[in-house]
C-alpha cells in the first residue's frame, strides 16, 4: 500500500480562518444558517482546524 501523500500546508493562519468564520455568523444575525451558509461554514471550520493542528504542530 502506497504511503499517504502529506497533509496540505494551509495558506491562511487560524487566526485568518476564525476571522472568517465570525463574519459568516454575523451575517446570520441570530437566525439559522441557510444551506449554503452551513456548507461555507463546515469549509472554513475544516480550513481552520487545519490550520490550527498546523500551527500548533510547529
Amino acid at each position: 500500500m502506497p504511503p499517504l501523500p502529506p497533509a496540505p500546508v494551509p495558506s491562511r493562519s487560524a487566526a485568518d480562518w476564525n476571522d472568517a468564520i465570525r463574519v459568516l455568523a454575523r451575517t446570520a444575525w441570530g437566525r439559522p444558517f441557510t444551506d449554503a451558509e452551513r456548507k461555507e461554514y463546515h469549509l472554513l471550520l475544516v480550513g481552520w482546524a487545519a490550520a490550527d493542528r498546523a500551527e500548533t504542530a510547529a
